[in-house]
């Protein structure tokens, strides 16, 4: 599953949901947290609900953000989507693995009610909105077959802590922020799941976008959430990798499956070893190239 783009739709809007189906994002996240006015919930559950059913192959895949654990509302709105066509849950406010086990046992038994083979709905997580979560990040290794991303948020995690800014002057987080993002990426990494960046707040800035989407790129993050179709296109090309990327990749992978015994080789005038193979076999996963072992 390619995680590049990451739309977010608010649950309660027809009209939002069919713009965001012909962006061209990897995933929407349809949203029934806070983009939903609490009196509004049920109502949006019997729209996201229809939504999903609407669903085929050729179409975004579709993911949706349930109220977190302690708000009570969680097991309404996965009793509510968990149908045929909904490829994901994205858990927000988690506070460690056994936040996902909890989840995976909902979704093994609201699966099987579906008629859904196990093991279909994949879970992905917003892993640093609490202080708490902060010191779980190393839990989700293992969690769950089902994991496929670890995201970051600023917003929850501020107001717990107190902070009045989250940028410096020049544009780049405050320092608490950087120590979640990495510590995002490194839980991510640890855990064998995507690395999915936060989301970019202006949404009329596209050069900002695009710079903040290529350091994302650099730092280790495979895709990033968007918040509104214009951010779309610009996140896809940042995380694809170029052309030129791909043939080189290739030519490390082939190289070494023609040499399996080999520690290093020298492929255009470079010396190349096993972490470069690593890396180049996450390069064709980026870029949708199917690696035949």
């Amino acid at each position: 599953m390619r995680l590049r783009s990451l739309l977010f739709v608010p649950g309660d809007s027809e009209k939002k949901f069919g713009k965001a189906r012909e962006t061209g994002a990897d995933a929407l996240i349809l949203d029934l947290e806070d983009a939903v006015a609490a009196s509004q919930k049920p109502v949006a559950r019997e729209m996201v609900k229809g939504w999903i059913d609407q669903a085929n192959d050729i179409e975004p895949a579709l993911f949706v953000r349930v109220n977190p654990l302690d708000s009570g509302l969680t097991l309404a709105d996965l009793a509510a989507v968990v149908r045929p066509g909904l490829a994901g849950i994205l858990v927000p406010k988690a506070n460690g693995g056994h936040d996902i086990q909890r989840i995976d046992n909902y979704l093994s038994a609201l699966e099987e009610k579906a008629g859904i083979a196990q093991g279909t709905v994949k879970i992905a997580v917003v892993c640093t909105e609490t202080p708490a979560a902060m010191f779980a990040l190393g839990t989700y290794q293992g969690a769950s077959d089902r994991l496929v991303g670890l995201t970051w948020g600023a917003e929850d995690l501020g107001a717990a802590i107190g902070i009045t800014d989250n940028k410096e002057p020049d544009g780049s987080w405050t320092f608490p922020y950087q120590v979640a993002r990495a510590q995002c990426l490194f839980a991510a990494s640890a855990a064998g799941v995507a690395p999915i960046d936060t989301l970019y707040g202006n949404f009329k800035d596209p050069e900002g976008l695009e710079t903040d989407c290529r350091r994302a790129r650099r730092d280790g993050f495979t895709g990033r959430i968007a918040i509104h179709p214009a951010q779309v296109e610009t996140i896809n090309r940042c995380f694809t990798p170029s052309e030129e990327e791909v043939a080189f990749a290739r030519r490390v992978v082939e190289a070494f499956a023609a040499n399996p015994t080999a520690g290093t080789l020298g492929i255009d005038g470079k010396m190349v070893d096993l972490p470069h193979l690593t890396a180049a076999r996450k390069t064709l996963a980026a870029a949708g190239v199917e690696i035949l072992d």
